[in-house]
């Protein structure tokens, strides 16, 4: 089986700043991470590779940085990494990500799986997978917990809902995100760390994947006007009272006085 995983690096959460002059998202300049969600998608995919057999292929769109998240990857037993990298695919949105990503699978060609993570950690879209579906018009199902069966031509996964989950049967190929409980993620051997330093990666431009800057990049349909950090939160205010049927007479009376009964 031939499994292809959909990663994206990530800046460091807790480091990335608004530049509230610009507007604009300022980003660290360190190399990254692997996006934490994509994670469990490369271990399932190792998971059902132990099983089944077959290969794993992990690939991203992005800048130089992309080939350390890669590189990570391959330290964790993935067989190869293609980077799609051109200057013509910057700021890129989730859908105009989706295309490229769909035209390099069209390039890789065989395949009967692809995972991803739900959403990235950066811009949460969670667009991305379901679009690599639509533009390759095969099944999807978003937010799998549990892979329950699969073979060469159907899998039965279980799709996570807001009242539970659904047992699905799809026929493959079918793109899958997951979600964080479907398994826990591996650590990389300090052989794996040394065999991913030497490891190739494929690196492919537009032209390699037959795309102009149509819909893509600059020239993307949705634009990002203005970025502002969230407005600081309110100080809490504490009730008291003698006895805990004071405070509570004390907060109906708060409650219904601001309207929130």
């Amino acid at each position: 089986m031939n499994i292809v995983v959909l990663i994206k690096q990530v800046p460091e959460i807790e480091l990335v700043k608004v530049d509230q002059t610009s507007g604009e998202v300022s980003l660290p300049t360190g190399p990254g991470v692997v996006n934490p969600f994509d994670e469990y998608a490369v271990e399932e995919a190792l998971r059902i590779k132990e099983k089944t057999g077959g290969k794993v292929t992990v690939i991203s769109l992005g800048s130089e940085k992309v080939e350390s998240a890669l590189r990570a990857c391959l330290a964790l037993g993935v067989d190869e990494a293609i980077q799609i990298t051109d200057p013509v695919f910057d700021k890129s949105d989730p859908q105009a990500v989706a295309k490229i990503l769909a035209a390099g699978l069209k390039k890789i060609g065989d395949y009967n799986l692809i995972l991803a993570g739900k959403q990235a950690v950066d811009d949460d879209s969670a667009q991305v997978p379901a679009a690599v579906a639509a533009n390759l018009n095969i099944p999807q199902a978003m937010f799998v917990k549990k892979v329950d069966s699969i073979d060469d031509s159907t899998a039965t996964i279980w799709r996570t809902t807001e009242e539970g989950y659904d047992i699905v049967e799809l026929t493959l190929p079918v793109v899958l995100s997951v979600v964080k409980e479907i398994n826990e993620p591996r650590l990389p051997s300090l052989k794996g760390k040394m065999m991913a330093k030497k490891a190739p990666v494929t690196k492919w431009t537009a032209a390699d994947i037959g795309l102009d800057g149509s819909g893509v990049g600059a020239n993307s349909y949705t634009k990002i006007i203005k970025v502002t950090p969230p407005p600081p939160r309110q100080k809490g205010e504490i009730i008291e009272g003698e006895t805990p049927e004071e405070i509570a007479e004390k907060l109906y009376k708060k409650l219904k006085d601001d309207q929130v009964l």
